[in-house]
């Protein structure tokens, strides 16, 4: 299995058991998350509760959740949504700590792209959730959520220059 690591804080942020289409030479990883229920399940076994003696809810705690399985698995912690200025601001610093980061070739190609990456997330940017990893690390990268038009299950974006992939 192969984990994906945030390349500047270490949190985990992705692994192989979710494919990814690569976006603008790869500088945006596009992954399809999906809404899954947590909790207890209630298994119809034939029997008869009310016949046997027992209540409704018996001995069945329901608690359940509907979480977003990247977000869960991941434990990736919401943020306050940008506007342009805020995410102008963090792109500049984000590029600028990440392409140090970087080997040479890495580095031309993430430097070639990531204008229009960057242009791609503005143009969507009243649609975006913000996600940080699990250290909420202010330097971290930000993974980005949005529905596509008519989709009950969000679309991921990440970095994938900001990834490093780990061997588990």
């Amino acid at each position: 299995m192969l984990v994906y690591q945030d390349l500047l804080t270490g949190d985990e942020l992705l692994s192989d058991s979710f494919p990814y289409k690569e976006l603008f030479e790869g500088v945006l990883w596009e992954v399809e998350g999906k809404w899954v229920i947590q909790g207890a399940v209630d298994f119809d076994i034939g029997a008869n509760p009310s016949a046997e003696g027992g209540g409704e809810d018996e001995g069945v705690d329901d608690q359940v959740v509907k979480v977003v399985d990247i977000v869960d698995t991941f434990r990736l912690q919401e943020q306050p949504p940008f506007d342009k200025k805020q995410f102008v601001t963090f792109m500049k610093r984000y590029i600028k700590l990440l392409t140090t980061k970087l080997d040479g070739e890495q580095q031309e190609l993430f430097k070639k792209n990531v204008e229009a990456a960057t242009k791609f997330l503005l143009s969507k940017l009243s649609d975006l959730q913000f996600f940080v990893g699990e250290s909420m690390h202010d330097d971290g990268s930000l993974v980005f959520a949005y529905y596509k038009e008519g989709a009950t299950d969000p679309t991921f974006l990440y970095f994938g220059h900001g990834l490093k992939e780990i061997k588990c």
